[in-house]
Formats: structure tokens, C-alpha cells, sequence
């Protein structure tokens, strides 16, 4: 497991997490730099090992909301995580003990690191998707689990904070915070979820921070000995590569505080077609109109001779890309969790065929 996150450590992270965020999760560049200057200034970050916490420790989860297509126009101030942490510490009246990750995605994996060092908590090796996902009641820790997203604190680059001690249910939650998110410039720090250590051994999707800065050591390793890159990450995720093409049309828009739209790639013979259809995430593919793979499986993609990851905001027409199929972690495919991450809870009247096999939530073999 990857005990301490260093500067040497942001890279491989940076492209593994880009990967497995499925285009979403913010853009894994910015959020490098960024964590590498707080690195710097305050020095390497512990990781904790999940099933190390203790059954009362006192647990939050952060991450940013708001549409990936927003974080490369509007930077962040870079301490709305931590001091949305620390005002949902004081209405509680109660300090954290450690922060668990939202999303393994993008810049997403990174910025609960940064808002730890800047706390001054460590941050736990587990998040609640294996992946990412564009609403926060998409939450492992939430599936048949007494924890509720509310109270939640968001805060903004400016001045703006908000403390929202309760609601209805989690997807009022979702409703409220993106509401308040569009009204903030669609990127706000939001901190939720408040549980035990216990709770967050028995619901998380363990060991995502390893499995990233191994997959990205993966790559930058087959990058150097010139090998099949796409080929080397699917191995790794135990998925399988789908498609290679180019990019031949991208239709995105940001609205209601997500990236959505769609995006066709031709196969480099021109004969085949791939569609994949995305909410701040890749959520449905069809191959030449049939459907492959659906949420929560995940589906990657990166460039076809680098295999570096291809976010939702940087989609590029004539980008040569690959896409990987990848089997969702476990948790991610009960009937519960399907009622709220699977093909039906956006909007497709399709019926969810897991891919075989699956290594996100796993410690990675290294």
C-alpha cells in the first residue's frame, strides 16, 4: 500500500486517477500542480490503510462539485476544501480525525490530500465510487447505510459558505448543493458524509489511492519500453480495450452545473463507430449502435499511443483514442447501489450486464 503521498508520488497518481475517473473528476493536470505546490510548502501527506481506523474515529468526505468543463476556465482559490472542513467542523463542534476521498477521479484524488495537509488530518486510502460520478448520493457509503450526505458545508473562491444541516434525503441533498453550486460559479469544496471509522471500513471502496499511483506507475513504465499502453491499462483493471479510433464529433454543453453531451469516434478504417453518451462522467457506449457497456462499469478513455487519460473537458475532434471497458468494484453492483448508480438512475430503460471479473477496491498485486 502507499504509505505517504511525495512529490514523486503526484504524477503516477495523476494519470492512474485520470483513468479511472471516466472523464470526469476534474482535470487531473491542474490538480497536480496544485497538490505538488502544497507539498512543497507543508511536505509529504500520510495515507492511512482503511481497515487501521478506529471503529469511533470521526470521518467527513470531500471533494468538489460542480462541472469538469468549469475547472479549467475558473481555477480555484485553493483552500475552499479545507475551509469548508473546518465550518463543518465548527457547526458539529467536533474536529475530524481523517478525510475519506469522494471520488478516485481526476483532480478529485487529489484535492481531499490537499485540504488534509492543509488541516493537518491524514487521508484514508478508500473512497465511495472506485471511479467517479456526477451526483453525490452516487456514494458507496451511502447504500443501505444510516449516513446521510447532510449536514454538508460548501464554500467558494470567494467569500461564500454555506452550512446545510439537514434534508429530506440524500438526492435532495444533491439537489440543494448543485443548486447552490451553479449559483457559485459551478466549482465549490463540499464536505459531507459524516461517519464512524467503522462505517467507513465496512462501505468503502478500499485502497484506490494505491490502485491509481500503480496504474499510473503502469503507464509511464510502458510508455518508456514503447509497448501497447491502452492494452497495459486494461490489463491492469482486468478490463478490456473496446475501441480505437479517432475522435469525429463532440457535443457538450454545461448546464445545470454538469458537462453533458455526447461524442462519436470512427475507427481508424472509417468502417466502425463508437457513441458514448456522458454526464460529467462516460455513461453508456454503443458500438455501431449497440449497446457495450453501461454504468457502473467504467468506461475509459486515453490516448491511443500515450495512454494518458482523455477528460470530458478536453475531448478534441481528430484526438486518437483508445477505450477501455473496465468491470466495476463490487459495491458498485448490489441491487441497492444499482437503484442509484446504474443505467436506470440516468435515465436509460436498459438493464445492467456487468462486465466479468474486477480489480477497483482491491490492494493491486505491484
Amino acid at each position: 500500500m502507499l504509505g505517504v503521498i511525495t512529490l514523486e508520488d503526484i504524477r503516477p497518481i495523476a494519470i492512474g486517477a485520470g483513468i479511472l475517473g471516466t472523464g470526469g473528476g476534474g482535470n487531473p493536470y491542474l490538480g497536480s500542480l496544485h497538490l505538488a505546490a502544497i507539498i512543497r510548502e507543508k511536505g509529504p501527506h500520510p495515507l492511512l490503510d482503511p481497515l487501521t481506523l478506529a471503529d469511533d474515529a470521526l470521518i467527513c468526505v470531500a471533494g468538489n462539485i460542480g462541472a469538469p468543463t468549469v475547472s479549467i476556465e475558473k481555477l480555484p482559490e485553493g483552500t475552499e476544501m479545507y475551509r469548508a472542513l473546518r465550518l463543518l467542523e465548527e457547526h458539529i463542534d467536533r474536529k475530524f480525525d481523517a478525510i475519506a476521498i469522494a471520488e478516485i477521479g481526476g483532480a478529485n484524488s487529489m484535492q481531499p490530500v490537499i485540504a488534509g495537509l492543509q488541516a493537518g488530518i491524514p487521508t484514508i486510502d478508500t473512497d465511495s465510487m472506485g471511479r467517479a460520478f456526477p451526483e453525490i448520493q452516487m456514494s458507496s457509503f451511502l447504500f443501505g447505510s444510516s449516513a446521510t450526505v447532510a449536514p454538508f458545508a460548501m464554500v467558494d473562491a470567494a467569500n461564500n459558505a454555506v452550512v446545510i444541516p439537514t434534508s429530506v434525503d440524500d438526492k435532495w441533498s444533491e439537489k440543494i448543493a448543485r443548486n447552490i453550486a451553479v449559483s457559485m460559479g459551478a466549482r465549490a469544496g463540499l464536505v459531507s458524509t459524516i461517519m464512524s471509522g467503522k462505517q467507513v471500513k465496512e462501505a468503502g471502496i478500499h485502497y484506490v489511492m494505491t490502485l491509481a499511483h500503480h496504474l499510473g506507475h503502469q503507464v509511464l513504465e510502458a510508455q518508456e519500453q514503447k509497448s501497447d499502453v491502452p492494452q497495459v491499462v486494461a490489463d491492469v483493471l482486468d478490463g478490456k480495450v473496446l475501441f480505437r479510433g479517432k475522435i469525429a464529433d463532440v457535443n457538450r454543453r454545461t448546464t445545470k452545473g454538469f458537462a453533458r453531451g455526447s461524442i462519436l469516434i470512427k475507427s481508424f478504417a472509417g468502417i466502425d463507430k463508437l457513441e458514448i453518451e456522458f454526464q460529467n462522467e462516460f455513461l453508456i457506449a454503443y458500438l455501431n449502435g449497440k449497446v457495450v457497456v453501461t454504468v457502473p462499469d467504467l468506461i475509459c478513455m486515453v490516448t491511443e499511443d500515450t495512454g494518458e487519460p482523455v477528460t470530458t473537458e478536453l475531448l478534441r475532434y481528430g484526438t486518437r483514442v483508445c477505450v477501455i471497458a473496465v468491470p466495476a468494484p463490487e459495491q458498485l453492483k448490489t441491487n441497492i447501489a444499482l437503484d442509484v448508480v446504474g443505467p436506470g438512475a440516468f435515465g436509460y430503460d436498459i438493464e445492467f450486464t456487468p462486465l466479468p471479473g474486477g480489480k477497483i477496491g482491491l490492494m493491486p498485486k505491484t
